[in-house]
């Protein structure tokens, strides 16, 4: 189940699928990891989190609340999910906020999508299988399975394939701009 035992914390309430790696300095509760995934270090993932079969989850990074990864997603160094549209620390009348006051926003990232190092994904996105988002990028959109994507905001550069440029309605001319 795990590779370096010193610094971890791992609430009870997390699922932990079969050949699980999991290394020093990170913190999951709540959630759920599938079969032969990898987590790195300085990792966390929140409650209500799903990651799933053979993904690698690169060090400092933060999976929040809401997001699902399907299998076999790469998340890159220091990515940062998010799950709130609206953040603030306290209500109107200026009290703390708990959790009665957000609604937690879901983020999907399908099979096979790549993440680069540094992105920034904000919430109520879907990431499309087989998707590459670049180093840095800052996603605020949907991004079509098989697109490239970079920049902030990501914008589509490039597709894996010409099956996924059809597939996703574009024109050649649209898929080079």
């Amino acid at each position: 189940m795990a590779d370096c035992c010193d610094h971890r914390q791992i609430a009870p309430d997390v699922k932990l699928g079969k050949g699980v790696r999991v290394f020093g300095f990170t913190n999951l509760y709540g959630c759920e990891i599938g079969d032969d995934t990898k987590i790195g270090t300085f990792v966390e993932i929140q409650k209500g989190a799903r990651v799933g079969q053979r993904c690698k989850i690169s060090s400092h990074s933060f999976i929040c609340e809401g997001v699902t990864l399907e299998d076999e997603v790469f998340v890159g160094h220091g990515v940062m999910f998010t799950n709130d549209l609206y953040p603030r620390s306290t209500t109107s009348n200026g009290k703390l906020q708990t959790e009665a006051d957000w609604n937690c926003v879901p983020t999907l990232v399908k099979r096979g999508a790549s993440i680069g190092s540094g992105a920034t994904l904000l919430c109520g996105i879907t990431i499309g299988e087989g998707a590459i988002i670049g180093a840095g990028s800052v996603v605020t959109k949907d991004v079509p399975a098989g697109a490239v994507v970079a920049g902030n905001p990501a914008r589509v550069k490039r597709w894996i394939s010409e099956d996924a440029v059809m597939a996703n309605g574009a024109g050649v001319a649209s898929a080079r701009a």
